[in-house]
């Protein structure tokens, strides 16, 4: 089968580090992303975001009468550098793995977030929303980490 594919890339003027803090703990999405809540529902194998982790996040956008909770698991972490996840509740995909991959820059950190999972109707209706929510995570991702990075040096 096919598979249907989303990605970003936006670089941020912050160290690899501050937006390694940011992507690697599910609970400082809300700050950042499009998230209301988020939360681990069971730690990782060596540690809380670790490989292993089940971890959920709630939309902050209404769909309907509710807000959707996605349930993730981490499949592969490289410490600072890439974040491997795969859903396994919530959304309407079959096989979704996404990774987030941060490259230092100079004077900077290059964030790629990419996702591919299954060509099936409800995949096929689901990346239309991904394809436009995507970029805006990175974004928001890198400003978030840009702000932190303000206070850090300020």
């Amino acid at each position: 089968m096919r598979k249907l594919h989303v990605e970003a890339e936006h670089t941020a003027q912050a160290a690899p580090a501050i937006v390694w803090a940011l992507v690697s703990d599910v609970t400082t999405y809300p700050r950042w992303g499009p998230w209301s809540e988020a939360g681990y529902r069971r730690p990782g194998d060596a540690s809380p975001g670790g490989p292993g982790a089940v971890y959920w996040l709630r939309s902050s956008r209404r769909y309907g009468l509710r807000r959707p909770v996605s349930v993730e698991k981490i499949l592969h972490v490289e410490q600072g550098r890439r974040l491997a996840y795969t859903v396994i509740g919530g959304i309407p995909v079959r096989n979704y793995r996404a990774e987030v991959t941060l490259a230092p820059t100079a004077g900077g950190t290059r964030i790629r977030w990419a996702a591919s999972w299954d060509r099936t109707l409800a995949g096929r209706l689901a990346g239309r929303s991904l394809r436009g929510v995507y970029p805006q995570i990175v974004a928001d991702l890198a400003r978030a980490a840009e702000k932190q990075a303000a206070l850090v040096q300020g």
